[in-house]
């Protein structure tokens, strides 16, 4: 077996030397050696060439530079689709981000020439869309919860409701982020009820407590024999004893969306007007931009967050707070963020504006042979944690194969040129419209045709 050394030598590796570069041809060689070795001993005559060392090596390089990341389209009919990147941005924060890819005026005030602070961009857009006094944001709503306790509450009693404490995706807890905020988690009522007597047992029990965390329950819901006190009555219980009231909204609504159907969803302007203190929300989800965790109310508690050493760890990226500046001056009047913001454009359609892209897909995609395509009605879903099993009437293309059952169909789509995602029910693939731009129907009318 020749060396590593040797092989690297060989005029024939110069190629793979000047496209991926001596080190990364040296590793994967060493690794396709170890599997020659490994083969050599179950078969002694199994000796490789250089070329086929070569071969090898070049076979794996390749495919570690493969792109992992694609657009898709998201034809499953959930609009805040985690795994697919919840919120698509608006065309307005995507130009945003374009504008800030070089050098900026980030952290430089450029009237005195001396170092500012990103939050500037921010502080007033947010206390004025919210109606807060001051605002910041950080990488992620969880990343907020974070640092509030840890700058508000840090060493001190944090009193939560049990009904409160939830676990949102990836197996994160809210008693696990206050317990890293170096808070202590208090307890209070039981799973399905919670008093304001429970609250007083607890302050009486913890007397130097500072805050209390109300977690909105976004991603799960709890009916029949349930009660909570309302968040005005909660927010005087916490002024009357000298404690701060901290709500974790998770979605952030801007705007009222009962006229469309969704009248169970706190807005953050009715949340501070209802007295808390401080109000932390992402940007992913309704608000409709990139993922941050926006934290809006009283412009002391905001000045706490900013100067805690947290705030350095989970701040936001040029990039995200370009696209977030963006996408929060769409709900300033007389925007209208419902056909600006994508997510909220998804959520407020009316079903026959769905009901004629499904139509008009269906015309693209009219005389495919061994397929047959109809319009069917169906419900999406709004997701992302937000409201998870919000139901949104939709319709969908459903898609029969003559070639392929439903399952190798929805495979081939997914892994076409484009790159497709629908849904199986009842061994028929949905492509469901509603989560599906207009300018988007082109490439998948094309992507069915490849598919099928």
């Amino acid at each position: 077996m020749p060396a590593v050394g040797a092989i690297c030598d060989d005029p024939a590796a110069r190629p793979l030397n000047a496209r991926f570069g001596a080190a990364a041809l040296a590793g994967a060689l060493r690794t396709v050696l170890a599997e020659a070795r490994a083969q050599l001993a179950l078969d002694p005559r199994a000796v490789p060439s250089v070329a086929g060392l070569l071969d090898a090596a070049e076979a794996r390089l390749a495919d570690g530079a493969r792109d992992t990341l694609f657009p898709v389209i998201n034809a499953t009919g959930v609009v805040i689709h985690t795994n697919l990147g919840r919120a698509p941005l608006a065309v307005e924060a995507v130009a945003a981000m374009q504008a800030a890819m070089g050098y900026g005026n980030l952290e430089i005030n450029l009237e005195t020439g001396r170092r500012a602070s990103r939050h500037d961009h921010l502080d007033g857009l947010i206390a004025e869309i919210t109606g807060a006094e001051a605002g910041l944001a950080v990488n992620n709503c969880a990343g907020a919860v974070l640092l509030a306790l840890a700058a508000l509450a840090a060493g001190t009693p944090v009193i939560v409701s049990r009904g409160e404490l939830v676990e949102i995706g990836g197996g994160f807890r809210v008693p696990d982020v206050v317990a890293q905020s170096g808070s202590a988690l208090v307890e209070v009522g039981a799973t399905n009820r919670t008093h304001l007597r429970d609250y007083e047992q607890a302050l009486r029990d913890h007397p130097d407590a500072r805050v209390i965390l109300r977690t909105h329950p976004s991603n799960f819901r709890m009916t029949g024999f349930t009660s909570a006190p309302a968040l005005d009555t909660l927010a005087h219980f916490a002024h009357a004893h000298g404690l701060l009231l901290v709500e974790d909204l998770g979605g952030g609504a801007l705007i009222d969306l009962s006229p469309y159907g969704i009248a169970d969803e706190p807005m953050v302007q009715a949340s501070l007007q209802a007295g808390a203190d401080l109000v932390l929300f992402s940007g992913d989800k309704l608000l409709g931009g990139p993922q941050a965790g926006i934290a809006a109310g009283r412009r002391d508690l905001v000045d706490r967050l900013a100067r805690h050493p947290l705030a350095r760890a989970l701040r936001l990226d040029k990039l995200s707070l370009a696209a977030l500046v963006a996408t929060l001056r769409l709900y300033r009047p007389p925007a209208d963020p419902t056909r600006r913001v994508p997510v909220l454009r998804m959520l407020t359609e009316p079903a026959q504006v769905v009901a004629a892209r499904a139509q008009a897909l269906g015309v693209l995609i009219a005389g495919l042979p061994m397929l047959e395509a109809q319009t069917v009605e169906t419900q999406g879903y709004a997701g992302g944690g937000a409201m998870p099993m919000h139901a949104l009437p939709s319709r969908a293309t459903a898609l029969r194969s003559a070639r392929f059952g439903a399952e190798d169909l929805a495979r081939r789509l997914r892994t076409g040129a484009t790159h497709v995602l629908g849904r199986i029910e009842r061994d028929v693939v949905l492509l469901d419209l509603r989560t599906v731009a207009d300018a988007e129907l082109p490439l998948l009318a094309e992507a069915i045709r490849d598919a099928s």
